[in-house]
């Protein structure tokens, strides 16, 4: 179960830092701090305190470093990714640190997109401890992220052999379900998942999120709200769950609940610009003074955010940056150009659909031949990418409707 719950970590990219934020007056609401009473909190005080009076102990640092980093995927902080990286700085930048902080710092250094890194120390990983279950697992992780399908699903099979059952089909069909067996991979997994209803509740979660995302690539919302519903209620503040959730409410036309679950959950970048793209869905359609002043410092805040970013050399977020220049600056060529970056090394669904979608809105049907050429060759089935795939197919000038009538005998 230790190895499910480290791939839900492994799939939430670290966020970049943020600007200054300036409080508008001495009422504002800057921070709300972890209660010391928390008995996470206190446990991670405690051993701070043991790793500070013991700081080469290689084992300690490790643990801390782990619970940090379930730490901030499940508060949807950022900052634990941080604390996480401190606790390893002896070892960080060794060539060969110890397996268990070589694993971790695989896992910190793929969510902030060094994959090429990540993918370094995980080969390492594994070829020392051919029985890590939690490496070949975040190892399929980052394969899957790159669209490396032969290989990641090369990894699950090793992972077959050392973990559960729920883990390892989980593992497997979020390869196959993107590579033209949706169906199929989808009831495999909801069938094991029924079959499996000891198990812990993060890897319920993690299962559940991946069903109701293969339910809103089939098209059916009501059952993909619904499990994501039911992961909401085993992972209230899991960032990547939150982020899925919103995504599908965006689709579906119901800014005002993406907006309401993402409201206090800002601090990451992907969930801020997910709340701007709520915020402006409902000022489309039901316009208030105030709502357009929080879509305004949302957008200040998110171009502070990718300034710095920017500042720092930092690429992590070009899909994000993409979003927010098609949908909220309405810069179709400066989102193509994003996308294309990004496309060069993430293959998920959601870059394919941001290229798409900027390269559609930017007229710019050559940018999407590589994309659609490669989403022929996997074979994904989204029905949010499809109807894309078919107008950016289509020749200069033409409309689906004059394409079938062409094609009548």
């Amino acid at each position: 179960m230790a190895a499910a719950f480290a791939a839900i970590v492994a799939l939430q990219a670290p966020p970049a830092l943020a600007a200054p934020y300036l409080p508008r007056s001495g009422a504002d609401v800057i921070e709300t701090l972890p209660r010391r009473a928390d008995p996470q909190q206190q446990e991670l005080r405690r051993m701070r305190l043991q790793l500070a009076a013991a700081p080469a102990d290689v084992q300690l640092a490790a643990a801390l470093a782990q619970r940090y980093i379930a730490a901030g995927r499940s508060e949807a902080d950022p900052r634990y990714f941080g604390y996480a990286q401190a606790a390893l700085a002896p070892w960080w930048k060794q060539a060969a640190p110890p397996a268990a902080v070589r694993l971790l710092r695989a896992t910190l250094l793929q969510g902030t997109h060094h994959f090429a890194e990540a993918m370094t120390d995980l080969d390492a990983v594994t070829a020392a401890e051919p029985a890590n279950a939690q490496a070949w697992l975040t190892r399929a992780t980052v394969q899957t992220v790159l669209g490396q399908y032969a290989a990641a699903t090369a990894s699950c099979a090793r992972l077959s052999a050392l973990a559960g059952e729920l883990a390892s089909i989980t593992c497997l069909t979020n390869v196959s379900g993107l590579t033209g067996q949706l169906r199929k991979s989808e009831l495999l997994l909801a069938t094991t998942l029924q079959r499996s209803a000891g198990a812990d509740p993060a890897m319920q979660a993690w299962t559940l999120t991946q069903l109701a995302e293969m339910a809103a690539r089939r098209g059916d919302a009501r059952l993909a709200e619904a499990r994501f519903l039911a992961a909401l209620k085993l992972a209230p503040r899991d960032s990547y769950l939150l982020g899925a959730y919103a995504d599908f409410l965006l689709d579906r036309g119901q800014p005002g609940q993406a907006a309401g679950l993402l409201k206090e959950q800002r601090r990451i970048d992907g969930l801020l610009l997910r709340y701007a793209l709520a915020l402006k869905q409902s000022q489309a359609t039901l316009p208030s003074p105030a709502r357009q002043a929080a879509l305004a410092d949302a957008v200040r805040e998110l171009q502070a955010r990718f300034d710095a970013a920017s500042l720092r050399g930092d690429s992590v977020h070009q899909r994000e940056q993409a979003r927010y220049e098609l949908h909220l600056r309405g810069n179709a060529r400066a989102a193509l150009a994003l996308a294309l970056q990004n496309w060069a090394v993430q293959k998920e669904p959601a870059d394919l659909r941001i290229l798409l979608e900027a390269a559609r809105q930017a007229n710019d049907r050559a940018a999407a031949a590589p994309a659609l050429a490669w989403l022929a060759q996997t074979g994904l089935e989204d029905s949010s990418i499809q109807p894309l795939a078919v107008q950016l197919a289509m020749p200069a000038g033409a409309t689906p409707i004059a394409i079938a009538a062409r094609s009548r005998p």
